[in-house]
């Protein structure tokens, strides 16, 4: 028996979502004590609801509103915004902080705001372009896209920038064409550069 329980305890633990439904029990010897067999039951209310709500979505809100498809609609939105947070602590590189002063707070609410924001624009734009909705993708494409500042020493001057963008493959190309944007062909001179300060 104290072998038996513990070896059941495991099982279940492994296969918590069928712990949900069944209760297991071990059937011992009442003279020796020992186990001689082992009871599964299924949970009479767990599974009758499992078979009512199998293949639904459900969705529990305070919206007033009855049409399931404005609700879906809202819902999509609430999970947007949810992303857009994700999104600037990912992409953005905006570790969790525990903010304690008021400012603080408003000012990540504001980044946060301002991601949502320009992700919605992108999304607009993106459709409009008919290129579908993937934000995502469009970044991760457009990513490949490299530019590069060439410093040069000037005679008569402190020196000379030039920044060079790399020629993306014929896929992103394309891509940037429907997007209706243009990569510059030739090094653009950069001006009125700030130095760094390194002291």
């Amino acid at each position: 028996m104290e072998v038996a329980e513990p070896r059941v305890g495991r099982w279940l633990g492994r296969y918590s979502a069928a712990e949900r439904f069944y209760c297991v029990e071990v059937i011992q010897d009442p003279e020796s004590k020992k186990a001689i067999g082992l009871k599964v039951q299924p949970k009479e209310v767990q599974s009758t609801w499992a078979e009512l709500s199998h293949g639904a979505y459900l969705l529990r809100t305070h919206y007033s509103e009855t049409d399931p498809v404005l609700v879906w609609k809202g819902y999509v939105q609430l999970t947007q915004a949810e992303e857009a947070f994700r999104i600037s602590k990912s992409d953005l590189h905006l570790r969790p902080v525990f903010h304690q002063k008021t400012e603080r707070v408003e000012a990540h609410i504001l980044v946060c705001f301002l991601t949502l924001s320009m992700w919605r624009v992108l999304e607009m734009w993106m459709k409009s372009k008919g290129l579908g909705d993937c934000c995502r993708q469009l970044i991760k494409e457009v990513a490949t896209i490299k530019s590069m500042d060439v410093i040069l020493p000037v005679k008569n001057a402190t020196e000379l920038r030039l920044r060079v963008v790399s020629r993306p493959d014929k896929a992103v190309q394309e891509l940037i064409r429907h997007l209706g944007l243009e990569l510059p062909s030739a090094p653009k001179t950069i001006q009125k550069v700030v130095s760094k300060n390194n002291t």
